[in-house]
């Protein structure tokens, strides 16, 4: 079956399922109060090279995201990001219910990324002494971003230094954290906190986990009103083991690094096969495990006929010119076939107008 629509469709890994049976013995405390979440919180800690962050386990990466930025910002101020992020136009405004109606302000030319001078440019827009503006709040980045691409660790680093002369945290939502830092061959640490990130929503579902995604403050300081919001929100699990058993599996021998590189090798090698198509056409490089990619309409159609199942993000399906260009979106979990993407492929190639 050739379903590359989203890596939230894939199974859970059989490691992660099998850490979920072994923890299903017996009785524990509740509410994260268990030995096991108390090792999964090291683990993040060991991999993010942070002993002192603070670190919550929460199902859902809405969750993660709202929760943070609920603990970074001041209902009046305003949280700067990329015009296409999730928190602006996919989270149905769980941020702004969670800051208690702070404003989003999205930031630069790009709809997936923006740079340091884009956002310097936009803070400048703002007089944090006028009392009839908003304030500066956080400002949140996405890796890999939600059209597929990659901030490079300098640009990072660079967004960093703007947020500091700012006076403002800077958020990452990580949830392809770990196909950012296997694309980019980098650590956790470099890929956050050492570029100037005070937080990370680091993702595990989409990379073969259930359920559960790390909320990593950085500044213990910072998340003294996590925990509270989080019973607030409804969002605290009272069988924490089940969390906490997903992300230790998750972060065991480097599996969160292998999955996510095996998810990029995929993706790699579905767009080397549909590249050289008549008509077909890059939206966005490839830097990760997602595509994005403009494809004539009778090419659509013949996959779709075929069985393939992925999102359609502009255009419509229903036309009369079969040669117009439809964008596609196409995202590759560690658990594609190979045989799927052979498949996709040859009946791309084939397709008749």
């Amino acid at each position: 079956s050739m379903k590359f629509a989203s890596d939230n469709n894939g199974p859970v890994h059989p490691k992660i399922m099998e850490a979920l049976m072994r923890a299903n013995e017996g009785a524990v405390p509740s509410y994260g109060a268990d030995d096991l979440t108390a090792q999964a919180v090291e683990k993040v800690r060991d991999v993010f090279e942070a002993p002192d962050a603070s670190v919550f386990l929460v199902p859902t990466g809405t969750a993660a995201n709202a929760l943070i930025l609920g603990s970074l910002t001041k209902p009046w101020e305003t949280i700067f990001c990329a015009n296409f992020a999730h928190i602006h136009v996919d989270e149905c405004h769980a941020p702004e219910a969670f800051t208690g109606g702070a404003k989003i302000t999205p930031v630069g030319s790009d709809i997936d990324k923006f740079n340091a001078d884009e956002l310097k440019t936009a803070i400048s827009a703002f007089n944090p002494d006028n009392m009839q503006q908003s304030g500066l709040g956080p400002v949140s980045a996405t890796q890999v971003t939600e059209r597929g691409t990659l901030y490079s660790l300098e640009e990072i680093a660079g967004i960093a230094e703007v947020c500091r002369e700012a006076g403002v945290p800077l958020h990452l939502d990580g949830a392809r954290f770990a196909n950012a830092a296997a694309a980019l061959g980098c650590s956790a640490a470099e890929m956050s906190w050492k570029a100037g990130v005070d937080a990370v929503s680091f993702g595990a579902t989409k990379n073969g986990a259930m359920a559960v995604e790390a909320a990593v403050i950085f500044d213990p300081a910072k998340a003294v009103e996590f925990r509270r919001r989080q019973q607030r929100g409804a969002l605290v699990f009272s069988k924490a083991r089940y969390l906490a058993a997903q992300m230790d599996a998750y972060l065991t021998d480097g599996l969160w690094l292998e999955t996510a590189a095996e998810a990029n090798r995929l993706a790699a090698a579905l767009e080397s096969g549909i590249a050289g198509i008549d008509g077909v056409k890059f939206a966005f490089p490839r830097e990760a495990n997602m595509i994005f990619v403009w494809m004539p309409r009778f090419v659509h159609r013949a996959l779709l006929d075929a069985g393939a199942y992925y999102y359609i993000e502009a255009g419509k399906l229903q036309g009369d010119d079969p040669h117009e260009p439809l964008l596609g979106r196409l995202v590759c979990d560690w658990s594609v076939d190979e045989a799927d993407i052979a498949k996709f492929i040859d009946v791309a190639q084939g397709a008749k107008p």
